[in-house]
């Protein structure tokens, strides 16, 4: 699945926008995901590879929103539940196995 332009501007916001919901900083995210700020950059950024990746990113934020008591901002493209996308491993989504590499 790829999105299209008005999406990737929307996924971009909606992940900023709840970053900043977690009250974190993106050194924490980095390492709780234990990946490098390159790869958490390039997340945010909508440029990595692994179409796992960013759902990760994603479940990992509205989790990390609940817990500090605020209201995660909706996704309007990364919504529903990703088991019954056929083009993902929900597997390791699931696993929150991020894709090796900066790529």
């Amino acid at each position: 699945m790829s999105l299209n332009p008005q999406q990737m501007v929307a996924t971009r916001q909606e992940l900023q926008e709840n970053f900043m919901l977690t009250g974190l900083s993106k050194e924490q995210v980095a390492n709780d995901l234990q990946i490098s700020m390159v790869k958490l950059e390039r997340l945010f950024a909508l440029t990595q590879q692994s179409l796992e990746d960013p759902w990760i990113l994603r479940n990992y934020l509205i989790e990390k929103v609940e817990e500090a008591g605020q209201t995660p901002v909706p996704f309007t493209a990364l919504r529903g539940d990703w088991h019954r996308h056929w083009f993902l491993n929900s597997n390791v989504i699931d696993r929150q196995a991020m894709s090796a590499g900066d790529y």
